[in-house]
């Protein structure tokens, strides 16, 4: 186990540093979101783990929570991770599928989902679950990559021979339903990131 984990991070940090040579710092990008959160408390739960990038950021800043995908292999990237950092205490895995999750509604005060709403295919549904995951007085932070960002991803994906899909449904899209739902929502941008903090009015 102990290679396995010494592997599963090599490849983390080279991931990291293909990303940074691009001018995307993954530390750097994850903790400007978690900062247009605060303040940040109570039940936690992150949709759409990945390799863990988040997930890795609000562990470090000392926070337990939950972290929900539907690919237990992107997951599993992230658990190794997770747990080479000894971080694993903080971090209840599971494997959901965010069109319909087995949580019980109003579970959660704050629910993240980072660099997922571009591959949604039924954007709006995975949303109004969200919603539905949330606290009386919860929050809902969406954040995607900005135009820059995307460009950067275009690069890596066409390193490595793949191409960066996007669907249809934008950041911009999200904030345009969200505020007709009635919630008070406020976005901020990075070079790379743009982030939406969506509360109940």
């Amino acid at each position: 186990m102990n290679n396995e984990l010494l592997e599963n991070h090599k490849r983390y940090l080279e991931r990291k540093a293909l990303y940074k040579s691009f001018g995307y710092d993954v530390d750097k990008e994850r903790d400007f979101i978690l900062k247009q959160a605060e303040p940040v408390s109570g039940k936690i739960l992150e949709a759409g783990t990945g390799k863990g990038h988040f997930a890795l950021a609000l562990a470090k800043a000392g926070y337990s929570f939950v972290t929900f995908d539907i690919s237990p292999e992107e997951q599993r990237f992230a658990r190794l991770n997770i747990k080479h950092f000894g971080f694993d205490k903080q971090v209840d895995f599971r494997i959901e599928n965010g069109e319909k999750t087995s949580f019980t509604s109003g579970s959660f005060d704050v629910v993240f989902s980072v660099n997922v709403l571009h591959h949604l295919c039924n954007a709006y549904q995975v949303i109004d679950e969200l919603l539905r995951l949330i606290s009386s007085q919860g929050k809902l932070i969406l954040a995607d990559f900005t135009t820059e960002g995307f460009k950067v991803m275009d690069k890596i994906h066409g390193l490595e021979g793949n191409t960066h899909e996007v669907r249809e449904v934008t950041l911009s899209d999200a904030e345009n339903y969200l505020s007709k739902k009635g919630f008070k929502v406020i976005g901020t941008k990075s070079i790379y990131q743009a982030v939406l903090v969506a509360e109940k009015r």
